[in-house]
Order: structure tokens, then C-alpha cells, then sequence
């Protein structure tokens, strides 16, 4: 029985024993979880506080980078180029009448009465752009340091034969006739001793008078009036006008187009090469232009003949309303302005090689843009 109850007692106190080292092992282990869950919440906080400062520099880099396009935007603000056109008073400005009238910002103008004043401007750099007759291109090409290059085709024959002799009907016809017509050395010039040529004549058969300008051809008709004029349109029509008995005897373009199987032309529009080359878009625009321009010429006369009056072209709008469709207004580029331009030349070169300054332009000569 003593022994019973002494084992008894023994368990008991193995339990107690027990239980108090649990009691000891789950505070040991609560107040580690304690701690770590203490340190855990100091380094999120510590993270928490860092936030802010990497913030800080993410808003300072954002407030760099709103105020790098402003730069870069004043960076791009680029000059405008104004183009600077030269004309003759006369068929090759009637083509631009349009854009004048537009007032714009990337153009201006300037119309003299002798392709020499021009050519001038241009070997001084005033003149970016020139409209002039064929031959003048060619012979510039030579004469401005650094060439010029040939952009388009702005006007084709607008050569004719007046006289108050209704019997004239042929080149031959004019054998033995004072004929009057302005300048030397010019188209109009050149022109007639080709066809005298093409009919086995020269200008030992005809008796030519130079005059400065087409308002001195037709004084010489008004005080000769058995003589003959060769002008351009318009002034064909102005002299018409003012000259009582007088008509259209001959079209000089028909006259070539039965002896040649090329292009009578008249007019060319030129560019400074190192113009060209330094502002290619400025150029592109300008035929764009160009074209817009003597499209509107042609089918608004009457809006035409106001501006060609307006300009100084004209005195009349009767008078501008009639020429018009006889001026042959154009504007050829590419490759069939390259065509017709070469082979013109090519005519003049075998008739005079000094018509086009000696020699002939090369491909280079010619704008494909």
C-alpha cells in the first residue's frame, strides 16, 4: 500500500514538472516573436521613411526632363527662305502674275526690260531665280560662277511677223523687206536667221533693223509703215492697236514647226546652283507654284489681264485679254523640259555656236527634282 501510494506520488510530480518547462519554452518563443515582429516593423518603417527621398529625386529628374523640350523646341525654329525671282516685262512674266498676286512671305519679285539687268542681279546673288529666254540660260550657265541649273519651261513660241502687206505668206516673202525687230543677238534674231536659213536664205536677203525694245519696233512702223515687224506677244497685239492697217502675216512657231522636228521656245526659268543646292525644298516649292500659277493664267484671261495691267505689263486689259492666248504660257519640267530645251539648243549651237555661249550646257544643266 506505501508502496502504491509512493508511486503516486512520483507521477504527479513528473507532470508538474513537465508542464512548467511547456510554460517556460511558449514564453521563450512568444517573446522571440515579439522581437522579430518588432524589428520587421522597424525596417518597413526605416523603408517607409526612404520612400519619400527617392521620390524627391524621381520629381526633381521629372521637372528636368518638362523643361528639356522648351530647349528643344527653340533649337528647331528655323529662318524662312525667301526666294527672289527675276523676270522680263513681257510673255515670261505672265506665268507668275498669279503668285505675285498672293503677297506672299516666301517670294518677291522683280521685273526689268533687258535680260542683261538680270543676269546682273544674279552674279551679285540678288536673284535666287530668273524667267529668261532659252539661249540667255545657256550662255549664263558660262558666265555665273558656279552655273545655273534649268527648273522648267515657262513659255513657248510667241514669235510673229506683222505688216500692213497682206501678200506676205511665207518666209520667202520677205526677201527684200525692212524688217524690224528688237535686238541683236536675241531670240527674236536668231529665230528669223534660222528659218531664213532653212529656205536658202541669210540676212543678206533682208534688210534688219535693231531696235532696243518692242515700243521702238513699232515708232520705226509707225514712221515706215511698208516695213515688217517681228515681235513677242503681247506686244503683238499693243502694236496692232496702234498701228492702223497692220496684221498677223506669219507665226513664227508654225514656220519652225515645218522645218524642225523640235520645240520653238521661248522662255526658261533658271536657278543659282548654289542656290539649288543649299535650298533644295525652297526650289521644289517654287515649280509647285509655278505650275498653280500658269494653270490660273490660262484659264482666268480676264483676271490675268487685270494683273498683267496692274503690273506695269500692259496698258490695256483688251489688249492683255487678246494676247493671252497667243503667248503660249507654260510650265514643262523633267525630263521633257531636259528634251526640248537640249534640242532647241542644239538648233541655235548649229546655226551660231555663240547664240548659246560657245558651247553646249551638259546634263548637269538640268533639274530632275
Amino acid at each position: 500500500m506505501k508502496k502504491r501510494l509512493l508511486a503516486l506520488l512520483m507521477a504527479l510530480a513528473m507532470t508538474l514538472a513537465l508542464a512548467a518547462c511547456g510554460s517556460a519554452e511558449t514564453e521563450t518563443t512568444t517573446e522571440e516573436t515579439a522581437d522579430t515582429v518588432t524589428e520587421d516593423t522597424t525596417e518597413g518603417e526605416n523603408e517607409a521613411e526612404a520612400e519619400p527621398e527617392a521620390d524627391a529625386d524621381t520629381e526633381a529628374e521629372a521637372e528636368t526632363e518638362t523643361v528639356e523640350p522648351e530647349d528643344t523646341e527653340e533649337d528647331a525654329v528655323t529662318e524662312t527662305v525667301v526666294t527672289r525671282i527675276g523676270s522680263l516685262k513681257g510673255p515670261t512674266s505672265i506665268g507668275l502674275t498669279e503668285m505675285m498676286s498672293w503677297d506672299s512671305a516666301d517670294y518677291t519679285f522683280t521685273m526689268e526690260t533687258d535680260a542683261s539687268a538680270l543676269l546682273t542681279e544674279m552674279v551679285s546673288g540678288e536673284l535666287d531665280i530668273a524667267l529668261i529666254p532659252a539661249n540667255a540660260a545657256a550662255i549664263w550657265n558660262t558666265k555665273i560662277d558656279g552655273g545655273v541649273t534649268c527648273i522648267d519651261v515657262n513659255t513657248l513660241g510667241v514669235l510673229y511677223v506683222i505688216s500692213a502687206d497682206d501678200s506676205i505668206a511665207s518666209i520667202e516673202d520677205l526677201a527684200g523687206r525692212t524688217i524690224y525687230l528688237p535686238g541683236q543677238g536675241t531670240s527674236p534674231d536668231y529665230v528669223l536667221q534660222y528659218l531664213l536659213a532653212q529656205h536658202d536664205m541669210s540676212l543678206d536677203d533682208v534688210n534688219v533693223e535693231y531696235q532696243s525694245e518692242a515700243t521702238e519696233v513699232i515708232a520705226a512702223l509707225t514712221a515706215d509703215p511698208e516695213g515688217v515687224g517681228l515681235l513677242p506677244q503681247p506686244s503683238v497685239t499693243a502694236a496692232l492697236n496702234k498701228l492702223e492697217g497692220f496684221s498677223i502675216v506669219l507665226d513664227l512657231t508654225e514656220e519652225w514647226g515645218a522645218v524642225s522636228d523640235t520645240d520653238l521656245i521661248t522662255g526658261v526659268t533658271v536657278v543659282r546652283t548654289a542656290f539649288l543646292e543649299e535650298h533644295p525644298e525652297a526650289v521644289a516649292q517654287f515649280l509647285a507654284d509655278h505650275l498653280t500659277s500658269t494653270t490660273a493664267a490660262n484659264e482666268d484671261v480676264v483676271a490675268t489681264a487685270q494683273r498683267m495691267v496692274d503690273l506695269g505689263i500692259l496698258e490695256s486689259t483688251a489688249v492683255a485679254e487678246t494676247a493671252i492666248p497667243y503667248c503660249n504660257v507654260t510650265c514643262v519640267t523633267g525630263q521633257d523640259m531636259k528634251d526640248m530645251v537640249s534640242a532647241y539648243l542644239q538648233v541655235l549651237y548649229d546655226l551660231e555656236p555663240s547664240s548659246v555661249g560657245g558651247t553646249l550646257p551638259g546634263d548637269e544643266f538640268y533639274y530632275f527634282g
